[in-house]
């Protein structure tokens, strides 16, 4: 299968133009808040800590914080990931420890801010959404003309919704994260090998491309003592290839289970970004067969009569969905229906390929086309960098705020957003 980078979807607000420019030329451009789901009591054995961090992920961040406490990765409660070239708020959740003990740690581009206890642990969606201010630089016109083509889009976007894309973030930092679902899918488990250890690219460091390139010539012991030591996963999948004297298979059943979910999800993102694009402009539109989804609660109900249901789609209270494909997902019907057939025909799938997987569980979702955005402002700045045009506005959990930029700035690809892109998401 020839799967594409993931930049290349239509825009929504075609018939409007968009202002140029680049986001993260430094990480304080590029400003995130989550905002909590719910009040936290003051009391209980869970610590929640708001971490302000800087250039470095969430998974990593958790990482240096686990190991400033002793404690391992999964004992700390986090609510969703966020963008490593930026700056981020986030809550996290440590039980039993002490304020105290955190104020004595001091942790690069790592810092706490307040402090809450609460009676559960922290858990991934326990968010409401997320707050965020984005400047962009390297305007396409002048700064007079480049607010008011961000507030005319901004408005498109708040009455019809944004495209809920899953931005670039979702694939990784090669782009290739859906080619290595898809082989997993598709049980094309060399083709996954090889893609997990070789195939050098640009993006990576000069390290990492030699460790790549070595495994690409057969040289698999030279590649294992290249790859850098922080590369578990490619280590080991590598150790299990040299024990095996070659036997790719082997090496894949040795890559983490959890990581080749995170490939299979980033899969799954790639074809429903497809259904996204099949639909635009007309997300606002309900079809025959759709599979609505309620905002309120993320319910979903078959639409019969879209006609009867698009006052409450015009009003934003429900949306169309797609699919996350998986073998128990309820598929659209009607021409709602032939469009996410389409997908899986074009892809040479079928939902059954979606349970073959074991030990992964791959049952499937829906997810809305589109969202709205929330509290949204444009305004005029410069500082020791330059002019900018700043951007606020509030997202809920799990709709990529790249995605919503890109309408604005008409910018594609890995250069637009400079260094911003990680493994994380939702932002």
């Amino acid at each position: 299968m020839d799967y594409d980078k993931c930049n290349n979807y239509p825009y929504l607000t075609t018939d409007l133009t968009g202002i140029g420019g680049v986001i993260k030329s430094r990480p304080e451009d590029f400003f995130v808040e989550e905002i909590p789901q719910y009040e936290f009591s003051g009391e209980g054995t869970h610590l929640y800590l708001q971490m302000e961090k800087k250039n470095i992920t969430t998974l990593d961040a958790l990482t240096v914080i686990g190991s400033a406490l002793k404690l391992p990765r999964k004992k700390i409660g986090y609510a969703g990931l966020k963008d490593a070239r930026a700056i981020t708020r986030q809550w996290i959740s440590v039980e039993h420890i002490e304020p105290e003990q955190l104020r004595q740690v001091e942790l690069k581009n790592i810092k706490f801010l307040d402090f809450n206890r609460h009676g559960n642990k922290l858990r991934i969606g326990h968010l409401a959404g997320n707050r965020f201010i984005v400047r962009v630089r390297q305007l396409g016109t002048d700064m007079e003309q480049a607010v008011q083509r961000a507030k005319g889009i901004l408005k498109v976007l708040e009455q019809k919704g944004a495209p809920n894309y899953f931005g670039p973030q979702r694939f990784g930092m090669r782009g290739d994260s859906q080619l290595l679902g898809g082989a997993i899918v598709s049980r094309r488990r060399e083709e996954f090998v090889d893609l997990f250890l070789g195939r050098p690219d640009p993006a990576e460091s000069q390290v990492i491309q030699e460790a790549r390139s070595l495994y690409e010539e057969g040289k698999y012991e030279q590649a294992l003592e290249a790859w850098p030591r922080r590369h578990h996963d490619q280590r080991r999948a590598l150790r299990f290839l040299i024990k095996s004297k070659g036997q790719k298979i082997r090496s894949y059943h040795a890559v983490d289970n959890h990581l080749k979910l995170f490939f299979v999800s980033a899969f799954q993102g790639y074809l429903f970004n497809q259904v996204v694009a099949k639909r635009m402009p007309d997300l606002d539109q309900l079809l025959e067969g759709d599979m609505a989804y309620k905002h309120e609660n993320g319910a979903c109900f078959r639409v019969e009569n879209p006609e009867a249901e698009q006052s409450r789609c015009a009003a934003f209270e429900i949306s169309p969905s797609g699919p996350l494909f998986g073998y128990r997902l309820t598929s659209a019907t009607g021409p709602a229906g032939e469009i996410e057939a389409a997908i899986l025909t074009e892809n040479r799938l079928t939902l059954e390929d979606f349970r073959r997987l074991n030990p992964l569980k791959i049952k499937g979702a829906r997810r809305p086309l589109r969202f709205r955005p929330r509290n949204t402002s444009v305004s005029a700045g410069e500082d020791d960098l330059g002019s900018f045009v700043q951007l606020e506005f509030e997202l809920d959990p799990g709709c990529y705020a790249t995605c919503l930029i890109r309408e604005i700035t008409r910018s594609n690809g890995r250069k637009s957003y400079q260094l911003g892109h990680s493994n994380a998401g939702g932002a």
